[in-house]
């Protein structure tokens, strides 16, 4: 279903886009030919690597290849903009003279597609700032009040996302002094072996109280067993449908599985497993790496649950649609019943497709809260 959208999606652009551009045949054909490439991109991945999730290539490749991808979604999404306006004006009946020429709308096109494109793109491969925000853990204890922790999310370590930015990203939340780290889930995308250089900075994450991670999807991709020994290696302990008591009594740190897990003989997220053993004078906060069906780990008793997975979005407008298949949960805080659900935009993202507009990354800071004023 993916593939032949963008074939027809293809088709589109080469009708309402290659054909109207002001210039001769070979290079109107050129054009055409550019996007069917372009828009197939994850499918010569597939071919030439056995997976569109895992781009062996040098990173300057990855860059230019997956940002072509990028620029035959934005072309599309201002070639579908700009007709459903034209179509709106006709039959509004509006004059002739505001309507766009055809050579000012291929020019109009191909000017905006390709600045959006190269902008978002560059956003989305930098290292992310701090976004800090302040979460309300019901039953915590007054005097860890102020207790910060650092959430990241997503950070699909690749040849994209690579060594030299894993480690900065690791400096840049080691210099928050964090007193815990919680990585939600999809920490990777690639093999053990092909990945083993570029997931190494994660080992000099530090914080007093552990660095806990919870699995995304993406790990599945890549043999979670595999991963889950190699993280613990790195000192980043995995809790798959389990607890553990943070400090000396602070709270209960709960995580599962992803439901993706199922595809390939795993275990399927159970919050009720995950808390059934816990301290019950304590609260509990639930690393979930997709925030979805968050209502049963508000009944399951779950103070704060930090989720990722949606990247927020990655492009403004675009992301209120996505929300739809994430039960409206896309970005930020929201309260679900007397649970506090946080849904990060990712450190990174997946690189097959590299683009924020309106929608950045993040490095997220938490300070917990005991009450909603601090004491």
């Amino acid at each position: 279903m993916f593939r032949l959208a963008f074939i027809l999606a293809c088709v589109y652009l080469i009708w309402r886009f290659a054909w109207q551009l002001p210039v001769n045949q070979r290079i109107k054909a050129a054009v055409a030919v550019a996007l069917i490439v372009f828009s197939q991109y994850h499918l010569l991945l597939q071919w030439a690597y056995g997976s569109m999730f895992s781009p062996e290539m040098p990173r300057w490749i990855v860059v230019l290849a997956s940002g072509a991808f990028c620029w035959v979604v934005i072309l599309l999404l201002f070639t579908l903009l700009l007709d459903a306006l034209a179509l709106l004006g006709h039959v509004a009946n509006v004059k002739k003279g505001l309507r766009l020429t055809q050579t000012n709308r291929a020019w109009l096109l191909t000017l905006v597609s390709l600045s959006l494109t190269s902008y978002g793109v560059h956003q989305a491969i930098q290292v992310p700032a701090v976004k800090t925000v302040e979460l309300v853990l019901p039953g915590l204890d007054k005097h860890y009040d102020g207790m910060r922790i650092v959430q990241l999310s997503d950070l699909h370590i690749s040849r994209l996302f690579d060594r030299d930015w894993a480690a900065a990203v690791v400096d840049k939340t080691n210099a928050l002094k964090p007193e815990l780290i919680l990585v939600s889930g999809d920490l990777i995308d690639g093999t053990v072996l092909n990945r083993t250089e570029d997931i190494a900075p994660l080992q000099a994450l530090s914080a007093p109280l552990g660095v806990y991670a919870s699995l995304g999807n993406h790990e599945y991709y890549f043999d979670a067993k595999d991963w889950v020994a190699r993280f613990e290696q790195l000192g980043v302990r995995v809790l798959a449908n389990e607890s553990v008591v943070i400090g000396e009594n602070r709270f209960n740190l709960a995580a599962v599985t992803d439901e993706s897990a199922a595809q390939f003989a795993g275990a399927e997220p159970d919050v009720a497993t995950a808390v059934g053993a816990i301290n019950s004078a304590l609260p509990i906060l639930l690393l979930k790496h997709q925030p979805r069906d968050a209502a049963l780990s508000a009944e399951l008793g779950v103070g704060i649950q930090l989720s990722g997975h949606t990247h927020g979005g990655m492009i403004l407008g675009v992301d209120y649609f996505l929300g739809l298949f994430n039960q409206g949960f896309m970005s930020g805080a929201y309260q679900v019943d007397e649970m506090t659900l946080y849904v990060s935009n990712g450190t990174a993202l997946w690189p097959g497709f590299p683009i924020r507009l309106g929608v950045g990354a993040e490095i997220t800071e938490i300070t917990l809260r005991s009450s909603p004023e601090p004491q």
